[in-house]
């Protein structure tokens, strides 16, 4: 799992239009908000990419830029974001390297069987490429503005 003060891991994953992003071209420019999210459309995760979508614009005044991930591909992707009316970019790591990188496809045990998936986890990425802020075990409500106060205090 990774900590404040690493360099975040730089990637390249197609968006739901299917456009190539490389995070490093952010470098200078933007704080980045990475969430990772277990699937789209299920409840928590539509509450939590619609509740980043609709404080974009406040996000972006702090210079930061927002990201979901998932292992969803682009078309899903893309359902889900017209589905809901999503504005903030969603990037399909669908063979899983990315969500192995930032450390959040973990094993957890349902029902007495170990199964792994996508612990819904935040990262916050400075201008310089270093996380600022990890959070692991996420709950979606009320966390967009949680991490619009936390880009804050980092921006100040």
């Amino acid at each position: 799992m990774l900590k404040a003060g690493q360099a975040a891991p730089m990637f390249v994953l197609p968006d739901a239009d299917m456009e190539l992003i490389d995070i490093a071209q952010f470098q200078g420019r933007s704080s980045l908000i990475l969430f990772f999210y277990p699937r789209d459309g299920a409840p928590c995760c539509t509450l939590q990419a619609t509740d980043f979508s609709d404080h974009e614009d406040e996000f972006a005044r702090q210079d930061c830029r927002i990201f979901g991930i998932s292992r969803d591909d682009c078309l899903r992707h893309a359902e889900f974001r017209d589905a809901h009316g999503i504005s903030v970019s969603l990037l399909a790591d669908e063979d899983g390297v990315v969500c192995e990188q930032y450390g959040v496809w973990q094993a957890r045990e349902v029902n007495g069987v170990e199964k792994f998936g996508i612990v819904r986890s935040t990262f916050l990425i400075d201008k310089q490429g270093v996380i600022r802020h990890v959070q692991y075990g996420v709950h979606a409500k009320g966390h967009a503005m949680e991490m619009l106060r936390v880009a804050k205090e980092i921006n100040s």
